[in-house]
């Protein structure tokens, strides 16, 4: 953990940027590594641009100022909306590997944009987002007051939880994911053998088959901090309801109390205590949206609690979490949508995820 000259912890950025490009990116010489974030995370810039360099390759930085995420809205025609920057696609298929990293200066900065101009500008940036996903990637994310008042930490507590998470409070973090990687794949072994899923807690019983899908040991090499199993279940399998307890902020809205009734896959009823607006418009976003396309069982356990962010929230350990929209192709899926968005449900206090009726995560462990 180091200073940042105001006083303010941090993650060590030189660590951090090691850990980056030879876990998350195995960055090669000649490669071309595009590196996106705000001018909020200038320390972990900075050392990603000499680590790209000192292995022989070409960092393009790309910071950007805060407050233009809200401002596109403000400002956005129709062109804009509904198509995209013909350059953003050419840069994206130019490069080896891309690397967007999370540093607002205010997490809530879309609170007030409609969230069906978000939902249509996400639908028509389809082929930008398909581009990068046929790439080396890893999304990932520097700690900000923003982030930390989101989580209700201090900016110095919030610093020292993202460390945590990251591992790099400890003496060599690539050593410490190899280790979490294997232990996953314990867990990929055990469930690659299950057809049907269930879900029990308060609120929820729901089941979801997945024979013949592959399950993916997400390990930090596209997500940095991670520690998730996932796989994609049958776009039709899903009955029942869950109630999502963990409150999430996708875009600066704080949607909350989710509780989501599926029958033969689709969702048929769909209520939010809080962001009743962005839940309808999300599920609105095209005919996939209403379909699952990911089941997710969180296992870092240096994530011990909720932050509203969602890269850490559905790694917690002792979680589960269901992505409508979008399946990943990797694990079998099918289901096409311009949505992705995770919802995840604490299994910490009286929950169980079953496999083909046999136990696998009883309150939050895994057995």
């Amino acid at each position: 953990m180091n200073g940042d000259g105001g006083g303010r912890l941090q993650p060590d950025p030189r660590k951090f940027a090691e850990l980056l490009c030879d876990w998350c990116l195995e960055v090669a010489p000649g490669q071309q590594v595009l590196i996106s974030s705000t001018i909020l995370a200038e320390p972990l810039l900075t050392e990603l641009h000499a680590a790209v360099l000192d292995r022989d390759a070409w960092p393009h930085v790309r910071a950007a100022l805060p407050s233009l995420a809200a401002e596109f809205y403000r400002h956005a025609r129709d062109r804009h909306l509904d198509g995209f920057a013909p350059l953003d696609l050419a840069e994206t298929e130019s490069v080896d590997a891309l690397l967007g990293i999370d540093a607002p200066a205010n997490a809530s900065a879309l609170a007030d944009v409609d969230p069906a101009l978000v939902q249509r500008a996400a639908s028509a940036r389809v082929a930008v987002r398909e581009a990068r996903l046929a790439r080396r990637w890893c999304g990932t994310i520097w700690p900000t007051p923003a982030l930390a008042q989101l989580a209700g930490m201090s900016d110095d507590t919030y610093a020292q939880f993202v460390t945590r998470a990251l591992f790099v409070d400890r003496p060599d973090p690539v050593a410490e994911w190899r280790q979490l990687s294997d232990r996953q794949a314990r867990v990929v072994q055990r469930l690659s053998a299950a057809t049907m899923i269930r879900i029990e807690a308060d609120g929820t019983d729901i089941t979801l088959e997945v024979s013949g899908r592959a399950w993916k040991n997400s390990d930090g090499r596209r997500n940095m901090p991670s520690g998730e199993v996932f796989t994609g279940p049958h776009e039709r399998s899903a009955n029942g309801t869950i109630h999502f307890t963990v409150p999430t902020g996708p875009r600066g809205v704080t949607v909350t109390g989710v509780r989501l009734t599926f029958r033969d896959g689709e969702v048929v009823a769909a209520t939010a205590e809080q962001g009743q607006e962005y839940l309808d418009a999300a599920l609105a976003t095209d005919a996939g949206a209403r379909f699952l396309g990911e089941l997710g069982i969180g296992m870092n356990t240096g994530i011990d609690r909720p932050t509203g962010h969602i890269l850490l929230d559905e790694k917690m350990a002792g979680t589960v979490h269901l992505a409508l929209g979008r399946s990943y192709p990797e694990t079998g899926g099918t289901n096409v949508s311009a949505l992705h968005w995770d919802l995840i449900c604490d299994l910490r206090h009286g929950g169980r995820l079953s496999a083909d009726g046999e136990p696998v995560v009883v309150d939050g462990a895994f057995l």
